[in-house]
C-alpha cells in the first residue's frame, strides 16, 4: 500500500520535551525504527513530520539577536528545519533499513505549501507561537513588524497566521522519486507556506501551517491507500480524562464528526488530528489512522487504533 506516516512534535524530541540534537537524534532513531518496518513489509512510504520544537528554538534565537541581527522569517524557519530534520531523519532511516535487511533509497523534499494570499490569517493572526516576553522584551520583534499581544499576568506574545493549506506544490518531484523506489520525507512542519502574487509570483510569508492538515491534503494529493497519524497514545478518546473515558476503536467519518462536533478533542491536541483524519477520507480517502509509533505496522492494516472509514 501507499502509505502516508504523519509523526506528530513528539516523535522529534526527548519523552520531557528536551530538544537537544542529542535528544532529537534519539527520537528520530525511535520513529525511524517503527517506519523501517512498515517499508520492510513492502509498502510505499511518504513521511511528513511536525517541526514546532525546532522552529520555537529558532525564535528563542530571533529574539536574543534582534538587536544585532534582523530576525529570520517563519518561511525560512520552516526551512531550515525540513533540511535539519529531513537529513536526521534519512540518516536514521538508513540505519533502520538496514537493520532490517531492506535496502531502500531515500530522499528529503524542501517542500512548499500554497496558501491563500487573502486568508483572513493574514489581516487578523490569532495563532500564538513562540514564548511570553516582557513589553520590553518584545519590542525590538515588534519594530521588526512582527505582531505580539498582551496575554495578561504571563507577558506578551507574538501571533501569526494560520492559513488553510491548498496545494503541496512539490507532489511532482515527491511523485517521481517515490515511483523509482524512494522513502520520501516530504511537508515538514506542514510545508513552507507561500502564496501567489498579483503577478503569479512564489513568495514566501510569515505563517504556521497545520501539519497534520497538510498531511491530509498531501495524502489524498498523492492516492494514499492509508493516512497515519502517530501520536502519544494508542486511540483517540473520548471523554478524555474521566472515569467514562473511552478509546475509539473503528469509526465511520459521521461518527468521529460528531465525536468532534460534540468538543470531545482538543483544539491543541487531537483536534487537529482528528480533523485531517476526517479530512483524508471525506475527500476519498480509504482509510486514516490515528495511533502511537509503536503499533503502526497494525494500524496500515486496520487492526489497531482509532481506525476512520468511509461512511
Amino acid at each position: 500500500m501507499r502509505v502516508v506516516l504523519a509523526l506528530g512534535g513528539n516523535a522529534m524530541t526527548a519523552p520531557d520535551g528536551s530538544a537537544t540534537p542529542a535528544a532529537q537524534i534519539a527520537a528520530v532513531e525511535v520513529a525511524m525504527t517503527a517506519a523501517a518496518r512498515l517499508v520492510a513489509a513492502g509498502h510505499e512510504l511518504v513521511i511528513t513530520h511536525g517541526n514546532g520544537p525546532q522552529v520555537g528554538n529558532l525564535l528563542v534565537k530571533n529574539e536574543l539577536a534582534a538587536h544585532v541581527v534582523p530576525p529570520v522569517p517563519l518561511d525560512w524557519c520552516g526551512a531550515q528545519t525540513q533540511g535539519t530534520l529531513g537529513f536526521t531523519i534519512l540518516d536514521a532511516l538508513d540505519d533502520a533499513l538496514a537493520a532490517t535487511g531492506t535496502r531502500r533509497p531515500v530522499a528529503a523534499i524542501v517542500t512548499r505549501t500554497l496558501v491563500d494570499r487573502d486568508d483572513p490569517g493574514f489581516t487578523h493572526p490569532t495563532k500564538p507561537i513562540g514564548r511570553y516576553l516582557s513589553h520590553a522584551q518584545a519590542q525590538p520583534m515588534i519594530d521588526h513588524g512582527q505582531v505580539w499581544q498582551d496575554r495578561g499576568e504571563k507577558g506578551w506574545r507574538r501571533v501569526v497566521a494560520s492559513p488553510e493549506p491548498l496545494e503541496v506544490l512539490d507532489v511532482p518531484a515527491l511523485l517521481t522519486l517515490l515511483e523509482a523506489g524512494h522513502v520520501v520525507v516530504a511537508a515538514g512542519g506542514g510545508g513552507i507556506p507561500v502564496v501567489r502574487d498579483a503577478a503569479g509570483r512564489l513568495r514566501g510569508v510569515e505563517a504556521v501551517i497545520d501539519k497534520d492538515l497538510t498531511a491530509a491534503l498531501l495524502a489524498r494529493t498523492i492516492g494514499a491507500d492509508v493516512l497515519v497519524i502517530a501520536t502519544d497514545v494508542d486511540h483517540a478518546a473520548v471523554d478524555w480524562g474521566t472515569p467514562t473515558q473511552r478509546d475509539l476503536g473503528r469509526v465511520t467519518v459521521s461518527q468521529l464528526r460528531a465525536h468532534a462536533a460534540d468538543g470531545q478533542f482538543a483544539s491543541g491536541s487531537m483536534g487537529p488530528k482528528v480533523d485531517a483524519a476526517i479530512r483524508f477520507v471525506a475527500g476519498g480517502g480509504p482509510r486514516s489512522v490515528i495511533t502511537s509509533l509503536t503499533h503502526i505496522t497494525d494500524a496500515v492494516e486496520g487492526s489497531f487504533g482509532t481506525v476512520v472509514d468511509p461512511d
